[in-house]
């Protein structure tokens, strides 16, 4: 697929009116640019590194979350393209419960990511709240605290390869990888200035990945999860395909327990050296078939 095309597919299937896509549209999209035989031609157009460079390294990094983050088509402010790939276990540091500045997308090219979606309840486990900004596009986070809140595990997902899910902005939830992960990730046009962070303080949470919704598909009006795809089997773990949120500590037994309330602000973003961008998509691109 040449890029033209790809960023044509995008702008039809998000649409160019005044209001945001939703989940959906921003799935099937990315759906549709994930499948091997478009994927593997596009990033191998990409990886010979003569389209956009320059732009696509200096908004590629490291996430503070242990993924790195390649842009692949930037489409500010309506879409940016990304590709996470996620390094396993030996790489992978798990993150908060967060949500989003826009709808997102996401789907799985190679390995397994598990979802978990929570929402504010008075029954739930105890956290600390944070507000983050970010300074611009490429800029630091900042995180400020608001205040306490409890939260409630809505449901665990998990999805392998060819599986693909979207998210409404405010949609809570976190994503786990344990293994060499790669997924393509899709944002949204943004629909406001803050994500909320939420830090579990002084309490276990014990993993819930045997309460899968089989049904796979819309959980509820509020734009939850929408997914499509065959489940090639269960997983465990979880890193993050989104791009906020603060650490929390791993323990055995699939149990999380955070370290603290207080979270300072994440590093800054350091850019992907040119020869790492290009190497991570040349190997992407040969392991689909180009």
């Amino acid at each position: 697929m040449e890029v033209e095309e790809a960023r044509r597919l995008l702008v039809e299937g998000l649409g160019a009116g005044p209001e945001p896509p939703s989940p959906e549209s921003a799935r099937q999209v990315t759906a549709e640019l994930a499948h091997p035989g478009t994927l593997g031609p596009l990033v191998r157009r990409l990886s010979v590194g003569d389209l956009e460079l320059a732009e696509c390294v200096r908004l590629s990094y490291r996430h503070v979350l242990g993924f790195d983050k390649l842009l692949l088509l930037p489409g500010a402010p309506r879409f940016m393209l990304r590709i996470h790939f996620w390094h396993g276990a030996a790489g992978a540091v798990s993150e908060d419960i967060h949500n989003h500045r826009c709808a997102i997308a996401s789907a799985v090219v190679r390995g397994r990511v598990r979802m978990e979606c929570y929402e504010p309840a008075a029954d739930g486990v105890p956290a600390v709240a944070y507000r983050e900004t970010i300074d611009g596009p490429g800029g630091a986070w900042r995180l400020r605290r608001v205040g306490e809140a409890r939260l409630r595990l809505l449901h665990t997902e998990q999805y392998g390869a060819g599986r693909s899910y979207g998210l409404a902005a405010r949609t809570l939830h976190r994503v786990v990888s344990e293994e060499p992960t790669v997924t393509l990730f899709l944002e949204t046009a943004p629909q406001r200035s803050v994500t909320d962070v939420y830090v579990r303080s002084r309490s276990r949470v014990r993993d819930c990945g045997s309460d899968r919704d089989d049904r796979g598909s819309d959980r509820d009006d509020r734009g939850s999860v929408r997914d499509s795809g065959s489940d090639p089997g269960p997983i465990g773990g979880n890193g993050r395909s989104g791009g906020t949120g603060r650490t929390g500590e791993v323990r055995s037994g699939g149990e999380v327990r955070s370290g603290g309330a207080e979270r300072a602000d994440p590093p800054p973003k350091t850019p992907l050296p040119p020869a790492v961008y290009l190497a991570e998509l040349g190997a992407l691109a040969a392991s689909l078939g180009y």
